[in-house]
């Protein structure tokens, strides 16, 4: 019997061959601070492919320099980008994985040398600098940048897109009580919190026509922080604007402690794929594949999302295979071993 993770998924238009997703990781690598795709980032992305991940994703790619996590992140503001990010499309879909590629923007969480802005002119911790309040203007041009890194993430051949709104980037900003003291339309309700994001999917959908995916953080671990109940709402809003899957993560809102074990955010994907009605996705210390077949044969999420698992084997979908008792085909190049 097939098990469920290495059963096919469709999500709107594009057909995975498995549930087995490659989670967005920083990798920090672009070292000449221009946003380009190195040597590093195409053996990083193609190995998974190779290793048999399902739908690869590269990391949070800012739409904006200013929207930097920091100054050797990947890049899409500028057309320049788009040959190094399509050499990352191309080497993937060699080995019939498909690729998505997450829009970032970091707002506060910006450490760059350049002036940072943010929803409220408040620091993420004393080591970060004060940002600047955005004024409508800035929001209006950084959901532009959004659409135009849409129509570049299009060119550069990404089969879907997922925007950001976890770990307290710009979008999560806009969505938290915590980081969002506005008194005009985009902050304070729920309704105008979520109003920066309902501004850039319309934006984004203009131009891209594809599978999108929006990354959210599930709990924010601080009093004051939205509850399941705020990003149930947030999700059922994003399906309304044609969301195809939530990829549900947590923290990063602000300083906060958080005691990761096995699975720890596995039930905040549950509870929004039942509140919402909506696709989710679930990370987090989601290491063997009995434990990934677990969650998929309850139904409690839709997809595996891994990060550190993959980095330290990029051949894990065949170390679960084996361990679920799937024969998985690999790569030719590598039969006589697999």
């Amino acid at each position: 019997m097939q098990p469920k993770l290495f059963s096919p998924y469709t999500i709107q238009n594009v057909p995975l061959k498995n549930r087995i997703v490659m989670s967005p990781m920083c990798m920090y690598s672009c070292f000449n601070e221009d946003g380009q795709v190195e040597p590093f980032h195409l053996t990083h992305y193609e190995s998974r492919a190779a290793g048999q991940v399902g739908l690869v994703m590269t990391e949070a790619t800012a739409v904006h320099p200013e929207g930097r996590i920091s100054h050797q992140d990947l890049g899409i503001w500028s057309d320049d980008h788009i040959e190094g990010l399509k050499s990352i499309t191309d080497a993937v879909h060699r080995h019939e994985a498909k690729v998505g590629i997450q829009l970032a923007h970091a707002g506060r969480k910006a450490n760059l040398r350049d002036p940072i802005f943010a929803p409220s002119p408040i620091p993420f911790n004393d080591s970060l600098k004060e940002p600047q309040e955005m004024t409508t203007t800035d929001i209006k041009e950084t959901v532009d940048a959004f659409q135009k890194a849409a129509i570049r993430a299009k060119w550069a051949g990404f089969d879907l897109i997922e925007l950001h709104g976890a770990h307290g980037y710009l979008i999560n900003q806009f969505l938290s009580p915590l980081s969002n003291h506005r008194e005009d339309h985009y902050g304070g309700t729920r309704k105008n919190r979520y109003r920066f994001l309902k501004e850039v999917l319309a934006s984004v959908k203009e131009v891209w026509d594809g599978a999108i995916l929006v990354r959210i953080s599930g709990n924010e671990y601080y009093e004051g922080g939205n509850t399941i109940e705020d990003l149930t709402y947030f999700a059922k809003q994003m399906k309304q604007q044609g969301v195809d899957l939530v990829d549900v993560s947590s923290g990063g809102v602000v300083p906060a402690s958080i005691e990761p074990y096995p699975g720890y955010q596995v039930n905040y994907a549950q509870q929004i794929k039942e509140g919402a009605d909506i696709a989710t996705g679930a990370v987090g210390l989601i290491t063997s594949g009995n434990h990934a077949e677990e969650i998929l044969q309850n139904d409690r999420a839709d997809l595996i999302f891994l990060a550190r698992a993959l980095l330290r084997n990029p051949y894990w979908p065949k170390q679960v295979a084996d361990e679920l008792g799937y024969d998985l085909e690999g790569p030719v190049q590598y039969t006589r071993a697999w």
